[in-house]
């Protein structure tokens, strides 16, 4: 099928063009812009002619699947994946960093064994390479339209980032060639049902996220970039350790064929916790959650595309494919625990940032969490919620990640506490903001939905842990997201709108996110019916009823009566702050107002400063206080259930 190899190789060819389109010149900007229209563009043909111009199954469980000729990409990705090693081995030389070459060497040179000997093209004989199904064309918009509209927004973005940071060296050609790197691999990842191919695609975004992390170059990059890569190179041990095991001991080496192993779960079940493992890696579950927080030194393109559609999406989405085989098995509790877990702490710790980055990293791994749990539980209920946030999270969050940096562009700060009255200072970046909070905290948007549909499944699983985790890890993610909402509409004495700095090629992708947020909570009812239900019965070889009931569509009716309310006090606030400026009255200030509302004189006669602020409950929750404990909870459970399936469970 043309489409996917376009998708697959366009985006690397867009990459070595862009490699060598220098600085200054709109060219390259336009470049990237027309390719990043065209990878969109094909990922809508390819919804089209997939969901409405060929017959997908139903109920019975099977895929549309595209056999391609696999002698020569056997050999591309061969080499591919030495490539790869060699490159972790030039990068751990340079800054002396060999743990990185043992982990990368320990993954690389068994799946080669494989390859070279001839094991994985017999176990391959008759299989497909490539898988198209309903989740896979999901996925593709995800990635294909969020991470297209990041792209764009990546032409103007990093413009202004090296005018603000004149001290770091400008490779911002370079920048822009990795991101299309990055969704050349998502996309390959994504259409591969070949393993040992999955694997070298799972390989390159670790790699792409390693060197977009180090961007600029500063000793804390190097360190968190390095973090990232040895962390996520665990990950592909794991991974690679599941290939070695079902070549070796079941002559499996395509997804289609473990997804549909017909003999007992439990024979299985190894292989299918050594890859939960490597997706947990991915998703930045605790404790492997330092990498996406390091990962907030890069330029916020970076950040949007690894929260939002491509790396931390690879591991949830791997997780969503095994859980018909997780479903009451160790694999599926050890990932529903651990995710309950990191979503309950993350979200708690999120109470305590007031960075803006700090706050979305948080919360990008609190929702992983959520979305790893329901995976693990593995009933049609929990599957449809973790999908529905999958789709939900990936454009709010790149959304916020934007506007944040967006904002942090023109006000050289990203701090909340520095975003009061956002609405009066930058209304239309506020509105979009405001579009992005609701997307992530309010019904009738599909975040809160799905959080619904999760613990109806948590409570007909019966897992009373995870009905706790969910309840009380929600309250702590309405609290940090109401908390910032109400920063945007705190207006103070004399804020004045601040000059519009805002590129172009930014607004070019924030409009179209905001509006796509809109969009979804008024579609949200068709998304379900044609697109998750039939993702649900090609996973579950049954008919799947629909999630969502008569009385849940007139609540929710009601709640977008609700939200309507919000842009019409966005205006309203503009109105009366614009009809209030003859008639101001200054505020008590426990003493003589200094004609600002922010500054008095006190008794002695001095000025003093006088704010309001949000309550960040630091001495409770904070990293440095929860987070290693944390951590050493989250690596025992991992721990404890690696050893208990690998053990037979004889312990």
């Amino acid at each position: 099928m043309p489409i996917i190899e376009f998708l697959i190789f366009f985006p690397f060819l867009a990459a070595i063009v862009l490699m060598f389109m220098k600085e200054p010149t709109g060219k390259r900007a336009a470049f990237a812009t027309c390719c990043s229209i065209a990878i969109m563009a094909v990922c809508i043909v390819l919804a089209v002619e997939v969901w409405g111009g060929m017959t997908l199954p139903g109920a019975e469980g099977s895929a549309n699947v595209f056999l391609v000729d696999p002698e020569l990409f056997n050999l591309l990705i061969t080499a591919g994946e030495a490539f790869l090693m060699c490159l972790v081995i030039y990068y751990g030389i340079r800054y002396r960093k060999y743990y990185v070459i043992l982990l990368s060497a320990g993954q690389t040179i068994p799946v080669l064994w494989l390859d070279l000997t001839g094991k994985t093209s017999a176990a391959a004989a008759g299989q497909t390479y490539l898988r198209i199904d309903n989740l896979t064309v999901m996925m593709c918009l995800i990635v294909g339209i969020v991470g297209g509209l990041i792209c764009i927004y990546a032409n103007g973005y990093i413009k202004d980032y090296h005018n603000h940071h004149t001290e770091f060296p400008k490779r911002s050609n370079w920048f822009m060639a990795m991101l299309f790197v990055f969704l050349g691999a998502m996309f390959g990842l994504l259409f591969s049902d070949n393993l040992g191919w999955l694997y070298f695609f799972w390989e390159i975004t670790s790699i792409c996220s390693f060197l977009l992390i180090g961007y600029n170059k500063l000793p804390v990059s190097i360190n968190n970039s390095f973090r990232a890569l040895w962390m996520n190179l665990l990950g592909g041990c794991g991974f690679a350790a599941a290939i070695l095991y079902l070549v070796l001991n079941l002559n499996i080496i395509s997804l289609s064929q473990l997804l549909t192993f017909s003999g007992e779960k439990e024979i299985v079940l190894i292989p299918v916790i050594l890859l939960a493992f490597a997706a947990l890696t991915k998703s930045a579950q605790m404790p492997f959650n330092g990498w996406l927080l390091g990962a907030m030194v890069a330029p916020t393109p970076t950040s949007a595309l690894l929260h939002s559609a491509t790396m931390v999406k690879a591991g949830v989405y791997l997780l969503i494919r095994l859980a018909p085989l997780m479903s009451g098995t160790l694999a599926g509790l050890m990932v529903t625990t651990v995710g309950g877990f990191t979503f309950f702490a993350a979200s708690l710790i999120a109470i305590t940032r007031s960075d803006g980055k700090g706050v979305l990293a948080y919360s990008t791994i609190s929702n992983l969490g959520l979305i790893a749990a329901c995976a693990g539980i593995g009933l049609p209920e929990s599957v449809w919620a973790g999908t529905m946030l999958i789709l939900f999270h990936a454009v709010s969050k790149s959304l916020m990640f934007l506007t944040v940096g967006a904002v942090e562009n023109a006000t050289g700060s990203r701090n909340i506490e520095d975003m009061t009255g956002l609405v009066v200072r930058m209304p239309k970046m506020a509105a979009a903001m405001i579009i992005g909070i609701c997307g992530m905290s309010l019904a009738p948007f599909g975040m809160l939905v799905a959080k619904w549909a999760a613990l109806k499944s948590f409570v007909d699983a019966r897992n009373v842990l995870m009905i706790l985790f969910l309840a009380f890890g929600s309250a702590s993610t309405t609290f940090y997201w109401v908390k910032w909402l109400g920063k945007l509409f705190a207006v103070v004495h004399h804020q004045d709108p601040l000059p519009d700095t805002v590129h172009r090629g930014e607004w070019a992708a924030i409009i179209p996110l905001s509006a796509l947020v809109v969009a979804m909570m008024f579609l949200f009812p068709v998304i379900s019916q044609y697109v998750i239900i039939p993702v649900l019965a090609q996973m579950f070889g049954e008919k799947i009823s629909s999630v969502i009931s008569q009385g849940d569509m007139a609540i929710m009716i009601v709640m977008l009566v609700m939200i309507a309310v919000l842009p019409i006090a966005l205006r309203l606030v503009n109105k009366i702050r614009q009809d209030a400026k003859d008639k101001e009255t200054l505020v008590y200030m426990n003493g003589a107002n200094s004609g600002d509302d922010r500054h008095f004189i006190n008794s002695l006669g001095e000025q003093e400063s006088d704010s309001m602020s949000n309550w960040y409950m630091a001495n409770w929750f904070s990293a440095e206080k929860i987070m290693k404990p944390c951590l050493a909870i989250s690596s025992f459970m991992i721990i404890l259930f690696l050893i208990w399936a690998i053990t037979g469970g004889a312990i």
